[in-house]
């Protein structure tokens, strides 16, 4: 009889050894299973949150490139700016240099007396205060003289440099004045410098 108990004590044991291996076993699977699912979602997360810091980084990497773009181009423009006003400054002051008393004598000599016209209008010069009172002291005699032409100088606060003169007793006028000049000047050298700077 004890032989039985301890048959059936054994059998027990065994029993609930293979039952309770059999729930490890279970438990083990269910938690891989879990640890699967965990790891899937994990992944999902990292790949969904290394995409969107791509996409983070794309968008930077185009909006800063966009923006280096567009201070590459604002510096330019600002350049520009400066080299043509820099340009208008070297002009205006090399036409002042050039267009000194002695310097209009001989242009107004020569302008006056090559200019084919019938008419013996007076000839009407407006210049600085300046240099009209230099040429007045100076050269205006011997100005008439050369040309045989009624020539009047007229001062004028609008012009620093050079002259503007009228055949027609002032109904027309041609504009040699060191700001004309310039402008006239600079719109030939401009396009030059657009060149160079694109270039």
């Amino acid at each position: 009889m004890a032989e039985d108990i301890q048959g059936l004590i054994e059998k027990i044991n065994q029993e609930g050894v293979r039952v309770a291996e059999e729930k490890a076993r279970q438990i083990e699977t269910q938690a891989l299973l879990q640890a699967e699912q965990i790891i899937a979602k994990v992944r999902l997360e990292a790949e969904r949150l290394i995409a969107e810091a791509n996409d983070k980084i794309s968008k930077m990497q185009e909006k800063e490139k966009a923006l280096l773009i567009q201070a590459g181009r604002d510096m330019l423009l600002v350049l520009r700016k400066e080299i043509n006003a820099m340009l208008e400054r070297l002009i205006a002051h090399e036409m002042h240099q050039v267009l000194a008393p002695e310097s209009l004598f001989k242009i107004l000599s020569s302008l006056v007396q090559h200019v084919c016209s019938r008419d013996k209008d007076e000839i009407v010069v407006f210049l600085n205060k300046e240099d009209a009172h230099k040429i007045q002291e100076s050269f205006l005699l011997k100005l008439k003289e050369e040309t045989k032409r009624q020539i009047v100088l007229r001062p004028s606060e609008n012009i620093h440099a050079g002259f503007v003169i009228s055949y027609d007793a002032g109904k027309s006028q041609f504009d040699f004045s060191d700001k004309a000049l310039a402008e006239y000047i600079g719109t030939f050298l401009k396009p030059k410098l657009k060149d160079i700077l694109q270039g």
